[in-house]
């Protein structure tokens, strides 16, 4: 199974005049054309998850619909409150179960995603650095499980020179 983890793009800064609400931020729209770029680049690369998982908060169900609509096989959209902070991993691991069929991504929040991966891939000690639409691609031999990932990439908007 490959599972892609996705930090989501960039978004507006907190302001408790505009969004009192954190979960209503949305990303900003120079944001959105940047991680449009970096979608560009992961696409000819075959970035292409058949279903996404997303935290509900505004910024990340952005995201995941930016993705939707630039891989080409337009991947269903499925909030799941595991990824709101703090993540559940147990539970995303449970969903994702659900799904083994499939190249699924979460879309989720810093530093929940750093933790995720490092989980995922090792002991959960490792310091994992997702910048902002950050994306790693972790593979596993059967189902996902904890400590048996197979990290295969990670791409940076600055890696891919965005």
């Amino acid at each position: 199974m490959l599972l892609y983890i996705v930090r989501h793009a960039w978004a507006e800064e907190r302001d408790e005049n505009q969004w009192p609400d954190d979960s209503l931020r949305p990303l900003t729209a120079d944001g959105e054309k940047r991680f449009e770029k970096m979608l560009k680049h992961l696409a000819d690369a075959k970035f292409w998850p058949d279903i996404i998982a997303t935290s509900p908060l505004v910024r990340c169900m952005q995201t995941a619909e930016l993705i939707a609509r630039r891989v080409h096989s337009r991947p269903k959209i499925e909030a799941v409150a595991a990824l709101a902070p703090p993540s559940d991993l147990s539970a995303l691991v449970d969903w994702t179960t659900q799904h083994a069929d499939s190249k699924v991504a979460w879309v989720g929040h810093a530093p929940d995603v750093e933790h995720l991966a490092a989980q995922l891939i090792g002991d959960g000690d490792a310091a994992i650095c997702f910048k902002k639409g950050a994306v790693a691609a972790i593979r596993f031999d059967g189902p996902v499980e904890l400590h048996r990932g197979t990290l295969e990439w990670l791409a940076t908007a600055k890696l891919l020179g965005v």
